[in-house]
């Protein structure tokens, strides 16, 4: 199956203080699932594939979610994001420029 997009979220866990941070304390296990769950409301769950992934490497912008084919890299991506990720970007084709993670 040929998939028209590719979401990772990073879900990457960090000791509690570590000087960068993580996305797993940022909630980012709660955007994977909201994800899923719009893709489904969108009708698109078969076409695009939104899954956990380890460190990004970006984690002062966290929670942090890269978009592929295009590679677009979003930071402090928060609930009330998705929606507007899914449908600007997923399904329009134009990302979510507040959004985007300077850079990347």
């Amino acid at each position: 199956m040929t998939l028209k997009a590719h979401v990772f979220i990073c879900t990457n866990e960090r000791p509690p203080g570590h000087v960068r941070g993580c996305c797993q304390q940022k909630k980012s296990e709660q955007l994977v699932q909201l994800f899923k769950q719009e893709l489904v409301k969108a009708g698109i769950q078969k076409e695009v594939r939104a899954q956990k992934a380890g460190c990004l490497d970006v984690c002062e912008f966290g929670p942090a979610i890269v978009v592929y084919p295009e590679a677009i890299w979003y930071g402090k991506v928060t609930p009330e994001d998705i929606p507007e990720i899914v449908q600007s970007h997923i399904i329009g084709g134009t990302p979510v420029h507040r959004l985007k993670i300077p850079g990347k």
